[in-house]
């Protein structure tokens, strides 16, 4: 019979290994050298004599009389077997005690978690809710600027062309009695013609170029008077020749100098000249292309020609007709990104693409934006070599659309986007701590935009972000 202090401690025990056994699968004892081992459950590791224990011995002397009859119960006979009643095959018992170093483990796991949440939240890894509270300044900016006080302007960018303009055609003359003149001469492609320079010959005869903006349209003699007789004195004066007075009227000075001026060009001398003997055009002119040959009759176009400096031309939506004007300025922006300043010199008439001649495209006439009038405008650039090397190219023009004076501004970068829409900017005070402002910005332009806003004046310093 087993006493029932004995039974009752049994039993305890069973109920404290069923536990461990749920929870703990492997199991460690001490060896005599102080360091854990790991036995499955029910297994037993003898301990030598001298062995460290586990203090159980000391507390509960009954206890451990109890396990070791227990042990001696269920020790296997020789060559195998339980050797008992059944009784034998109970696992030693457990003490509730050795689950304190698992226990201890977790606690010392969890006091590590929150001290480095605690120190994450210090240094602020994780940032703060954005919803502007803190206390604390934002760090310095890597770069600052300050606000200036200045004259802000908004440009408008339109396409352009860069060549020598609309090219003009030169007719030949017209047939005398006696027929059309032969071409014997041409000029070649992308020639300078300057004044008194030949144009084109006809069976040899010189046809030179004059300055002037009125052609000759009748013969000119003594004692005609007109305009076109003033454009014949101001050429005849330019080129050397003298004897008479520049003014509307052909005397005998003017019919003297124009003999003189027909026998250099191995002309008759006639003292009278015909609407044939000279081209008249604004100045000096480049060949675009030659129409005619040597040998072909000369009553028609014998070349084309435009003026030797470049130009740019710009067909301008109507839109932005209110932008120009004859001397309004503008930049031109050249492919290499270069750029030059161009002035308007002419603004033709606004036209469509049907107006010019345009096909309006597959979709029966309907071309969307391609239809939309266009104001055809010129611009001089004054700075030729500017220009390079470009003969012809497509450019990028800016236009002055609008102008604000005396008006704060700070570089677009200087921004700062805020929740719930508009901006601000991140002050420098001059102790060094920043702070951030919101401000209403204005017009931008190019890399400056205007602000205004408390605090924002002109010097402060703001700054700007990467």
């Amino acid at each position: 019979m087993t006493a029932p202090d004995e039974t009752r401690e049994r039993e305890r025990d069973e109920e404290t290994a069923e536990f461990d056994e749920a929870e703990e699968p492997v199991r460690g004892a001490v060896n005599g050298s102080g360091a854990l081992e790991l036995h499955k459950t029910g297994e037993v590791s003898e301990r030598p004599p001298g062995a460290v224990g586990t203090g159980r011995e000391e507390t509960d002397p009954e206890k451990t009389a109890l396990e070791k009859a227990s042990l001696q119960k269920t020790a296997p006979e020789a060559g195998g077997g339980d050797g008992g009643d059944g009784e034998g095959t109970t696992p030693p018992p457990a003490s509730g005690r050795r689950r304190r170093p698992l226990r201890m483990s977790l606690i010392v796991v969890a006091a590590i978690a929150v001290v480095v949440a605690a120190g994450a939240a210090t240094t602020g890894v994780f940032g703060d809710d954005g919803s502007g509270s803190s206390g604390a300044a934002p760090s310095a900016p890597p770069k600052t600027a300050k606000v200036e006080r200045t004259t802000l302007t908004r440009t408008e960018s339109v396409d352009g062309n860069l060549g020598y303009g609309d090219p003009t055609a030169v007719q030949g003359p017209a047939p005398s009695k006696t027929g059309a003149g032969i071409i014997t001469w041409v000029p070649g492609d992308g020639d300078t013609i300057k004044r008194g320079q030949t144009a084109y010959k006809v069976e040899e005869q010189k046809v030179p170029l004059l300055y002037g903006s009125t052609p000759f349209y009748r013969p000119l003699k003594t004692g005609t008077e007109g305009k076109d007789v003033e454009i014949l004195e101001k050429n005849l004066s330019a080129l050397g020749y003298t004897g008479f007075t520049v003014d509307d009227t052909y005397d005998a000075g003017t019919s003297q100098a124009v003999r003189d001026w027909q026998d250099d060009l191995g002309r008759q001398e006639t003292g009278t000249v015909q609407p044939s003997d000279a081209v008249v055009a604004p100045g000096a002119r480049r060949v675009a292309e030659v129409k005619a040959t040597a040998g072909a009759p000369s009553n028609g176009p014998v070349l084309t020609w435009t003026g030797t400096e470049r130009t740019v031309t710009v067909d301008l939506d109507v839109q932005f007709e209110d932008m120009v004007e004859k001397g309004t300025k503008a930049t031109v922006t050249l492919p290499d990104d270069t750029s030059v300043q161009a002035e308007v010199t002419d603004i033709g008439t606004p036209t469509t693409p049907s107006q010019d001649g345009g096909s309006g495209g597959s979709g029966g006439g309907q071309s969307g934006g391609d239809d939309k009038p266009t104001l055809p405008v010129e611009m001089k650039v004054k700075d030729q070599k500017g220009l390079g090397r470009y003969q012809a190219a497509a450019v990028k023009i800016s236009l002055k659309a609008e102008t604000r004076k005396d008006v704060l501004v700070v570089p677009i970068n200087a921004l700062v986007a805020q929740r719930g829409g508009g901006y601000a900017v991140q002050v420098v005070e001059a102790d060094g701590d920043v702070r951030t402002r919101t401000v209403k910005v204005g017009m931008f332009s190019d890399s400056m935009v205007e602000v205004s806003g408390t605090g924002i004046t002109d010097g402060t310093v703001v700054g700007v972000p990467k």
